[in-house]
């Protein structure tokens, strides 16, 4: 009987010992694929939303769907950092914001944000992304949208916008290639052009809820 106990131990011991060897590896397996499955899932989520604002290429086609365009091509060229209180901004622009107020306070849809962007190249205004928009008065917790969290809360981009206007935003880059990531606020390949419509200032200030 002592024989078979030593024998059934050494046995789970093998087994065991086996197990946990295996864990490390079926675990480090098991989240590659995770990430793959949500990498493609974030894929077809922006391809969707692609697909959704395609026609707003046209400015035109815009504004007949209640986006209605600030007019001034935003820039920040020196950025901006929260150790000095203001958004963490990369130098680089946001171009000119058109922005549906229809939307804005309603529950975040993919396909339906609040705000398109436009980089002015000669005469024409060119798509270039889109940004989600929430107030604080709408929301005092930073909402999510593509399994992205809204940064902020900040004033408003003056002049396009009063500074009183605090709120919540998301930029997503799906024209134009942004170094500083997809999802960075500013884009420093956009390029606003020299006049009276081009608005060059500092990042805005972070603000409470």
């Amino acid at each position: 009987m002592v024989g078979k106990s030593k024998i059934n131990r050494s046995s789970a011991t093998l087994v065991l010992a086996t197990l946990l060897a295996a864990t490390p590896s079926a675990l480090i397996a098991q989240a590659k694929q995770q990430g793959k499955a949500s990498a493609t899932n974030n894929t077809a989520a922006l391809n969707a939303v692609k697909a959704a604002l395609e026609k707003y290429k046209d400015p035109v086609a815009a504004v007949r769907d209640g986006y209605l365009s600030t007019l001034g091509c935003v820039d920040f060229p020196g950025g901006g950092s929260m150790d000095h209180g203001a958004m963490d901004y990369k130098p680089g622009a946001m171009g000119v914001h058109f922005i549906n107020m229809a939307l804005v306070g309603q529950k975040l849809d993919s396909t339906k944000p609040q705000v398109l962007l436009y980089e002015p190249v000669g005469d024409k205004l060119v798509l270039t992304g889109a940004e989600w928009f929430v107030p604080t008065e709408v929301s005092k917790t930073a909402p999510s949208i593509l399994g992205h969290q809204l940064v902020g809360p900040m004033e408003g981009h003056e002049p396009v916008m009063p500074a009183g206007l605090h709120h919540w935003d998301l930029h997503v880059w799906l024209w134009l290639p942004n170094p500083e990531g997809m999802f960075s606020p500013t884009n420093p390949a956009l390029q606003c052009p020299e006049g009276v419509y081009s608005f060059r200032d500092k990042a805005p200030l972070v603000v409470k809820p």
